[in-house]
């Protein structure tokens, strides 16, 4: 049986913590200001992911800067995380391409060091700062193979998409194989058991070749147009 006389001990024993929260809010409220301010111009864009660790000579490196090349080359910014692997070769193909390159660079306690390939570099502090800004200046997600950074954009975005919080827009997986098992699972699991809905399956699409994930993109907007209506311009509003 608890003492009633015992005093409960403080939340935070550090002095100024609340202060410190306080000025933190700050920060993030920069990051954000920054990204709106530099990517106001890049529409419209994609945001492509894949993994960090496959070296240059990776078949995966080569067809993400193919992919990357042909969607700059068509008009679209690319935005990437601006770190090594993949991310290198988004940035690398749109750099060489007619359209920006973007790079949203995250510091991590094991530091990553940005790539060379920039046309606009933005930095940020804070995880979730930086995947706002993924989705809210993005026309389409492409998402080549990765690890759990990978996987994590993928699911945020067809959650936000699922729920209404920002609008519909092509999210399309590279490289069948790699994808297949992942695909059948969420088949086989999460519509078998009422977890999703079977509709919800139709909110990705999976290609193999450069070409067809631009034409997927074209295809998706040529009876709408690349711009957010005021209703999703007003939905990113609560994103």
């Amino acid at each position: 049986m608890s003492d009633p006389n015992k005093i409960p001990p403080r939340l935070t024993s550090e002095p100024g913590w609340s202060a410190r929260e306080s000025w933190r809010m700050f920060g993030i409220m920069s990051e954000f200001v920054e990204a709106a301010e530099r990517l106001s111009n890049i529409r419209p864009a994609v945001s492509m992911f894949g993994s960090s660790r496959v070296p240059a000579d990776h078949p995966y490196f080569v067809l993400a800067e193919q992919i990357a090349r042909q969607l700059s080359d068509a008009g679209f910014s690319v935005m990437a995380g601006g770190g090594p692997g993949m991310m290198e070769a988004f940035n690398k193909g749109a750099y060489f391409g007619k359209s920006p390159a973007v790079g949203l660079n995250i510091e991590l306690p094991r530091e990553q060091f940005p790539n060379s390939y920039q046309d606009i570099s933005l930095s940020f502090r804070h995880f979730f700062a930086r995947k706002v800004t993924f989705v809210r200046f993005a026309t389409a997600y492409v998402v080549l193979p990765g690890g759990f950074g990978t996987l994590d954009e993928l699911l945020e975005a067809l959650t936000l998409v699922q729920t209404g919080k920002i609008r519909r827009m092509p999210i399309i997986l590279v490289q069948t194989p790699f994808w297949r098992g992942l695909i059948d699972w969420l088949r086989e699991r999460l519509v078998a058991e009422n977890m999703i809905a079977p509709g919800d399956m139709g909110l990705v699409q999976l290609v193999d070749e450069p070409q067809q994930v631009v034409d997927a993109i074209f295809d998706y907007y040529e009876k709408r147009g690349f711009e957010p209506s005021d209703a999703e311009r007003e939905i990113l509003l609560t994103l």
